[in-house]
């Protein structure tokens, strides 16, 4: 009982703070951190050099013109900390009040000096036991990208970058050759690719949930599985389809922090995030099926449980008048007084019920 009232948790519907100036830094979620938790990636080509810290003043220290810096901040929830960066690197205050709002939609604002990015990160946790069953975590993931740093926030510890810190910290790819527009592309394509593990997971689960149906006895949790999963998809759906908007127009953008040869990477992405959507779309059709397909099969169940209770209704309906005629005990009932009367009419009423069985085959209703 304790999973299937699970189901019925909804996320807060609020979007911003009530009754505050705009650009209030308010975090709004529910995943909090005792906290904040700051790792400094400092590369260029020749280069790397990685610092973990908890305390917000020690990024400052990471400023030099021939490197690039990303910071990540991982704990939104410790707001003081984020207005501190907000303030060093010049963010705009509705900017900070976006970064700590976890229902903020994805989306994409240019500035003078940086570009803003909100998306959402999705994936499995890799201590999950199967990923048809695991928990799916989503995760809200802001990006400022300037000349010479990148800065992601996140909610909490865990994500899906540790194959491009391995990338830079063993100089492999391109990744420590370019700017930072490409280590932008470089999260973007993190991120989307990992949208293709949970989809195909969604896949997984799909074929799992037809084959139960098809099963002689169906579990009966199986509507909750449904009506879960396609919870599960209208989250995917909200954090993927804003994506393909912010694409499309990173693509476009006439600014000088992406390069041209960048902006053809940023296309691929587009065409990638195109594709997930497609699969949601086919995907989303599917679960609903899955339901009708619940109904249709409760639905031809119940019919062969009618049929039969209508075939035994049947035979007897013509046995059951005969035995109410003979059962009136009228005095002018000559078969009453006949010695074989019994017998004979007994058997009238098996050759009765052999006569409806043989005619019931014959149409194969039975």
């Amino acid at each position: 009982m304790l999973k299937r009232k699970q189901l019925f948790l909804r996320r807060p519907k609020s979007t911003k703070a009530l009754n505050q100036v705009p650009g209030t830094v308010t975090y709004i979620g529910r995943k909090e951190s005792v906290e904040t938790r700051l790792e400094v990636i400092d590369y260029n080509k020749e280069s790397f050099e990685r610092y973990i810290s908890t305390n917000p003043e020690d990024a400052f220290n990471f400023e030099d013109d021939d490197k690039n810096t990303w910071i990540n901040i991982n704990g939104l929830n410790n707001t003081p900390e984020i207005e501190k960066l907000g303030k060093y690197y010049d963010l705009h205050p509705l900017i900070l009040e976006d970064i700590v709002n976890t229902n903020q939609r994805p989306k994409v604002d240019e500035f003078q000096d940086y570009i803003f990015l909100v998306v959402k990160m999705l994936y499995y946790p890799k201590d999950s036991a199967q990923k048809t069953n695991g928990t799916l975590v989503n995760e809200h993931i802001s990006i400022a990208v300037g000349k010479d740093y990148v800065l992601t926030f996140q909610e909490a510890d865990g994500d899906v970058f540790e194959g491009i810190r391995d990338r830079l910290a063993n100089a492999k790819g391109r990744i420590r050759n370019h700017g930072t527009d490409y280590l932008l592309f470089s999260l973007l394509d993190a991120i989307i690719d990992q949208y293709f593990e949970v989809i195909d997971s969604i896949g997984d689960k799909i074929e799992l949930l037809e084959d139960n149906l098809f099963q002689a006895q169906p579990s009966d949790d199986i509507t909750f599985e449904i009506q879960e999963l396609k919870r599960t998809i209208l989250r995917i759906r909200r954090a993927v389809f804003p994506l393909r908007e912010v694409l499309s127009r990173l693509e476009k953008l006439d600014n000088d922090l992406i390069d041209d040869k960048t902006g053809n990477y940023f296309r691929d992405l587009y065409d990638h995030i195109i594709q997930v959507s497609e699969n949601i779309d086919i995907y989303r059709e599917m679960t609903w099926g899955l339901m009708d397909m619940y109904m249709t099969t409760i639905s031809n169940k119940m019919n062969e449980v009618m049929k039969v209770l209508t075939i035994i209704a049947t035979i007897f309906i013509p046995l059951t008048f005969i035995a109410g005629i003979y059962g009136m005990n009228f005095e002018n009932m000559p078969e009453l007084e006949w010695e074989y009367g019994y017998f004979v009419l007994l058997g009238i009423m098996i050759l009765i019920f052999i006569m409806m069985i043989y005619y019931f085959r014959r149409k194969r209703w039975i």
